[in-house]
């Protein structure tokens, strides 16, 4: 089933996590128990959909789908490579953070606010859509625009800000190397993003065999998306192109040379997400 950005379908089943849910805060937001031992369990795998958007784009989209329809604070998750002439022509958000970080190619923005700006490899675009904005996003001419797109819910004593745009080139995004591991702070500490939401994103690019350690604090929604290549953790093997939600914990994420994955962790509002198309109301 098809579920465009713009026209998504409301009343999409939440994410299953029934062994380690202790209670809800919310409608339909799960509290999940840290495991006895501290180590993060898979529990959930989300398989991204191909399919397409805007005006032709091509993507993969993570969630929302029938397996999940979002997890707070996150709405949408989307791996896009879109060429010319497709893209995502002018058209309306409200209540939410879009939140653009480009993998290959470059990406152009453009708003009612009059801000206009191109963001390559490395680079990040922020558009806070508040109380109501409009904006178009369309491909540079290379043959591969690759990038994710991030929904991060506000809270609802932000839904009425005003709206803002910030571009942020690869330049100024901290980037490290270390123990055959390249890390880009997308966003978190160090990085120069300033989302409304405690986010902890991380681009993580294996340039020899290699293992990370990370956490996924107890307040906060957790999930590992593998870009390239494949994954092991633990026992349990995550290939291209597959999502994984953990629990509460610490995870080791080991894979060989070429692999590469998205880190991302962000701290639940506990409050409802009511998305409707371009609006999270």
């Amino acid at each position: 089933m098809r579920l465009p950005r713009r026209r998504v379908l409301a009343g999409l089943p939440a994410v299953v996590l029934a062994p380690a849910i202790i209670g809800c805060e919310g409608k339909g937001t799960p509290i999940v128990r840290p495991p006895r031992d501290g180590l993060a369990r898979i529990l959930q795998r989300i398989d991204a959909r191909a399919t397409t958007d805007g005006a032709g784009a091509t993507l993969h989209r993570v969630f929302p789908s029938p397996a999940l329809a979002n997890l707070d604070p996150f709405v949408l998750l989307d791996d896009f490579d879109v060429r010319e002439p497709a893209g995502f022509p002018d058209h309306p958000h409200r209540g939410f953070e879009a939140f653009t970080y480009m993998i290959a190619g470059e990406f152009h923005h453009e708003d009612n606010l009059g801000n206009r700006s191109a963001i390559g490899a490395g680079g990040t675009q922020r558009f806070n859509s508040g109380r109501g904005a409009r904006h178009s996003e369309m491909p540079g001419p290379g043959a591969s625009n690759r990038g994710l797109q991030l929904w991060v819910n506000l809270r609802a004593d932000e839904k009425q800000m005003a709206p803002q745009y910030e571009g942020i080139a690869a330049a100024d995004m901290p980037v490290s190397e270390r123990d055959g591991l390249r890390i880009h702070t997308v966003s978190g500490a160090g990085s120069p993003v300033a989302l409304r939401t405690e986010v902890d994103y991380l681009d993580v690019e294996l340039l020899a065999d290699a293992s990370i350690t990370r956490e996924v604090a107890a307040d906060h929604a957790g999930l590992v998306y593998v870009l390239d290549g494949e994954l092991q953790l633990g026992d349990e093997r995550v290939p291209r192109r597959q999502a994984v939600i953990l629990s509460p914990g610490a995870v080791t994420l080991r894979g060989a040379a070429g692999a590469r994955f998205a880190w991302l962790t962000g701290r639940a509002h506990r409050q409802p997400i009511r998305h409707r198309g371009p609006f999270v109301d």
